[in-house]
């Protein structure tokens, strides 16, 4: 078959069974019979890009010219969004590779072509005409050969089978960045790895979830089209990501078939099936071929089966990855030799079974060939070692000391503990990403609450009392004196700011945690559709700010009254606390509301050009809500300022109407409403507080991925093999005393 790098020929239109989005065609089109025939050509014999590559706009197929000779320039929006989610993606899984040393020294992968039962006709899998004998490609290959194999299949749809450590994962990653490498056409296809385990094929279509996941891991591709030369943004107008979806621009590289819910795998196998998009799938054996007898194979698809490990591998790798013992050897060598002069022996057949997988050997290398002093003779240690399990979990237990082995020792009796409480965070939550926005979603709704109400109030009361002390002060009352009435509107404000912030918090966020905004402010920013929130946000932070407004002034009102009963009735103090809340309640809710209002006119969505990142998103996430607090305390300012020009207000009332409201507020509402606010109240403050995270969460999550203990993808860390977060899952690790 002809390996074209370019574009494939003129005229591509859809493929049979993909629906055009749209028929108002901006260029120039042939429909006579030689067009379609070219076409038919094209879906073919189509090469590296797949059979389902179309040279259209979003309105329509286009014509395209002789293939350049160099690099086609996107001259189109769908092209240029591609191209620059190529760009991101091949940043991201090139350092990924290089954090998990996939090419220093290569270790073998192997497959070969999975039975017949797992796979569907040849003659659907070739896309013959009917009464045609197709021709069975050659499937068996090894790790640098995935592009070609993927290629060798007509409808370019494969399914690759292993077992738990036998290198699925790892071929994922080889596949989009060899794929990503040998990109021309910028029609072509992005490969994108998604982590299976968060659809659910019941209630989300295979296209949504996927625009879904791409908007959130690229938020400039949740933007609406908007662009010029794209169609006109409305109300039901797609997103970027949408689009790339719906116009076949994404090739799937569906990870994980395996870790998909219980009970889900034949409605997503059957949702699969519906679908004809190229793809490339892994599972663990088990699942899939269980999901197979219930329903039938993926349609479409050629399966392939990783293969073990030989100890031929085991020669040609592990040596290479240690010290020199001697010029001609190095300590794996005896290990090795045992193996080959006493393959029967018991140490030797467990030993052989536990390194046939390249998860295993991964660890085996970190743990002995990367530490001088460990000698890899101890895992021929029979007594130590009755089962290949015990070997096993050996290895997975002794890879988190070792590569924290250069950490104080108190530092690293903690790690495991650390790290057990993130695998059972995700266990609960049923999820493989670790997401610092998530991080305290795993706990009780009611102690979440009481957490965000807690540091609300705290927050508020304390800007509250520090500015009261000071005016009681001024106002002629002692230090004692002043203090107390302090301390009581204090009380006041914080209560009902805790109180407030706590519910709104529980009824919003019952299901978990603040999704973050993938936007960053940009004072001569804004899009369209952020535009579009003006108004929404304006509405709400009036409501909002009033009803905050009028409830703490009169509670604060009675409180301070009640304190000098019985010189005041209590319809007097509600009377005169009605009237004071009313006039707070309105500049509050005018001043939250302009801000809010504000903060919408000037966000821009994070560019698609930037590779986003966990630290990436939580570090934008922080300016936007240090902006937005800022913008709610100048409008507070001000709006005390026009009712001190009114004359509702002194000198000193606009002083403390400003610091309290807008300080205390603004601190109240950031540590509770928004994504970067919760992370700082429950992973920075709470769960470190009761030891289940360390003080510095950001720092040992970073730190955990550059040791190899966590991989990125896109905007949140996964543990480098589910093994290793399972052992953690189930580890009772504590925290030394």
């Amino acid at each position: 078959m002809p390996d074209h790098q370019g574009p494939t020929p003129d005229h591509r239109g859809p493929t049979p069974g993909h629906h055009s989005p749209a028929h108002n065609h901006q260029g120039p089109t042939r429909n006579t019979d030689n067009a379609v025939s070219e076409t038919r050509n094209a879906v073919s014999e189509t090469t590296v890009h797949g059979p389902l590559i179309q040279a259209h706009t979003i309105n329509g197929p286009v014509t395209i010219g002789d293939p350049p000779r160099g690099r086609a320039e996107p001259e189109r929006p769908l092209d240029h969004d591609a191209d620059l989610l190529a760009k991101s993606l091949r940043t991201q899984w090139r350092a990924e590779e290089e954090q998990r040393k996939i090419r220093d020294i290569p270790l073998p992968v192997r497959w070969r072509a999975a039975p017949d039962d797992v796979m569907d006709h040849w003659s659907n899998i070739c896309r013959s005409p009917a009464g045609a004998v197709p021709r069975a490609p050659a499937l068996a290959g090894q790790l640098d050969e995935i592009v070609e194999v993927h290629r060798r299949i007509p409808s370019r749809r494969l399914v690759v089978l292993g077992r738990a450590g036998s290198g699925k994962t790892i071929l994922t990653i080889r596949f989009a960045l060899d794929l990503l490498a040998a990109r021309t056409d910028p029609a072509a296809p992005v490969p994108v790895i998604f982590s299976l385990v968060s659809w659910n094929p019941t209630t989300t279509t295979l296209r949504r979830w996927l625009t879904g996941q791409l908007e959130r891991d690229y938020p400039r591709l949740a933007e609406r089209r908007d662009l010029p030369g794209w169609a006109e943004s409305g109300p039901g107008a797609s997103t970027r990501a949408a689009v790339l979806v719906d116009n076949d621009r994404i090739l799937p590289v569906l990870d994980g078939f395996d870790e998909i819910a219980q009970g889900l795998h034949r409605p997503a196998l059957q949702a699969l099936n519906d679908t004809d998009m190229p793809l490339l799938l892994t599972s663990r054996r088990t699942e899939y071929v269980a999901a197979v007898r219930d329903t039938k194979a993926l349609t479409s698809a050629a399966a392939v089966e990783l293969t073990d490990l030989s100890l031929t591998d085991l020669d040609n790798y592990l040596p290479r990855t240690t010290r020199k013992a001697t010029p001609t050897a190095t300590a794996w060598d005896p290990v090795l030799r045992h193996l080959r002069d006493q393959p029967q022996h018991p140490a030797s057949v467990r030993l052989a079974a536990v390194l046939s997988t390249p998860l295993m050997v991964g660890l085996a290398r970190t743990i002995y060939s990367d530490t001088p002093d460990r000698d890899p003779s101890a895992l021929l240690d029979t007594d130590r070692f009755g089962t290949p399990e015990a070997l096993e979990e050996h290895l997975l237990d002794d890879f988190i000391p070792t590569v924290y082995r250069d950490r104080p020792l108190a530092h690293r009796e903690r790690v495991p503990h650390w790290l057990g409480h993130l695998a059972r965070h995700l266990d609960r939550l049923g999820t493989r990403d670790l997401a610092w926005w998530q991080l305290g979603g795993a706990m009780r709704r009611s102690s979440r609450m009481c957490v965000i109400g807690l540091v609300a109030g705290l927050a508020f009361g304390l800007v509250d009392v520090l500015v009261m002390w000071f005016a009681f002060w001024q106002q002629g009352y002692g230090v004692a004196t002043g203090l107390g009435k302090a301390l009581l509107n204090g009380f006041s404000f914080g209560s009902v700011a805790g109180l407030a912030f706590g519910l709104v918090y529980g009824l919003r966020y019952r299901n978990g945690a603040r999704e973050p905004s993938r936007v960053r402010v940009r004072l001569r920013g804004g899009t369209k559709e952020t535009r579009g929130e003006v108004v929404p946000r304006l509405a709400i932070g009036l409501v909002g700010g009033f009803g905050f407004g009028f409830s703490a002034w009169l509670l604060d009102t009675l409180v301070l009254g009640l304190a000098e009963w019985p010189t005041y009735g209590l319809m007097t103090l509600l009377a005169h606390g009605a009237e004071i809340g009313l006039s707070a309640g309105l500049p509050y809710g005018l001043a939250v509301g302009l801000a809010f209002a504000l903060t919408a006119a000037v966000e821009t969505p994070v560019d698609l050009d930037t590779a986003v990142g966990p630290h990436d998103l939580l570090r934008t996430n922080r300016v936007t809500v240090l902006f937005q607090l800022l913008v709610l305390g100048l409008f507070t300012g001000i709006a005390g300022g026009i009712l001190y020009w009114l004359g509702e207000f002194r000198i000193i009332d606009w002083a403390l109407f400003g610091m309290v409201g807008g300080l205390g507020g603004a601190l109240a509402y950031g540590l509770s409403l928004t994504a970067w606010g919760q992370w700082v109240t429950l992973s920075r403050i709470w769960l470190p507080l009761t030891g289940r995270l360390p003080w510095a969460v950001s720092a040992f999550l970073r730190d955990a991925h550059r040791r190899g203990v966590l991989r990125q993808t896109g905007a949140v860390y996964q543990f480098r093999h589910d093994r290793l977060r399972d052992r953690l899952t189930n580890s009772a690790s504590r925290p030394p005393r």
